[in-house]
């Protein structure tokens, strides 16, 4: 049996901790764009696609918890920066492995390159990829893989 969609492919975009602090904090490390110039370029990234975002951000675990089970009732993916949150909350990692749905773990830099701390992520086992170090590029190619993944499954 073949599935069917109509309409645009719709996205849920969330930010961890402090990514609204982007351009503010560490610049050197996280970059110099702020967070709104963040999520404007992946507001035209998405446009381009033909995706429909909703762009969500918060510093509170239970917030993107909500956020990700909200996402179940209407989202066909998942673009997830979880911040901090990436090395120890089961919870966000619980509720993404819940969801069933296609999820990409973004960073703006590449962890694995960094402190011993952050190399580590539980999030990873119940994402679908995961794209790091490529600033806010990230976000724009984990939409063009989160696009090609529901697209792939609807064949």
């Amino acid at each position: 049996m073949q599935l069917t969609r109509s309409g645009p492919i719709k996205i849920a975009v969330i930010h961890g901790p402090n990514l609204n602090m982007l351009g503010i904090r560490d610049p050197d490390i996280y970059g110099k764009d702020n967070f709104d110039t963040v999520n404007q370029k992946i507001e035209a990234q998405a446009k381009a696609l033909g995706l429909e975002i909703t762009i969500q951000q918060s510093n509170s675990e239970g917030a993107i918890i909500d956020f990700v089970q909200e996402a179940m009732s209407w989202s066909d993916a998942i673009v997830i920066n979880p911040g901090a949150y990436t090395h120890y909350s089961y919870a966000i990692r619980d509720a993404i492995a819940d969801s069933r749905l296609p999820t990409i773990e973004v960073h703006l830099t590449n962890v694995h390159a960094r402190e011993e701390f952050r190399r580590h992520s539980v999030i990873s086992p119940v994402s679908t990829g995961q794209i790091v170090g490529f600033g806010t590029n990230s976000y724009l190619l984990a939409l063009t893989a989160a696009k090609r993944l529901v697209e792939e499954s609807h064949r």
